[in-house]
């Protein structure tokens, strides 16, 4: 969801989300998270939702809560990759870390 506001608009916000703004908090069917703070970064760090920002004014994107169950019994492949300094780097000295892998290629 791409905002160019830190305001959320209730309606938008639950036709990109699934998630009602109501005054009990964010509710998708029997669940409810409360909401103490109505701001755009709180709302994202309580529903577990990633939030990128330009900067201070925006405009801000807002993606899809988290979904734990998916990734919670999975583990990285074996993989060990050339260094920089012409050793090798093996991905499961990190074990335990967020990795973010970026792969680039020239052609």
């Amino acid at each position: 969801m791409i905002l160019t506001s830190a305001a959320i608009d209730p309606s938008e916000f639950e036709r990109n989300t699934g998630w009602a703004i109501k005054p009990e908090g964010a509710c998708r069917g029997d669940v409810c998270v409360p909401l103490p703070d109505r701001s755009l970064a709180e709302v994202a760090r309580r529903l577990a939702m990633p939030l990128i920002s330009e900067g201070p004014s925006g405009p801000w994107c807002l993606g899809l809560e988290a979904a734990p169950s998916i990734f919670a019994n999975s583990a990285p492949p074996s993989l060990r990759l050339p260094s920089w300094d012409g050793g090798n780097f093996d991905l499961a000295s990190l074990r335990g870390t967020k990795v973010l892998l970026l792969a680039w290629a020239p052609w």
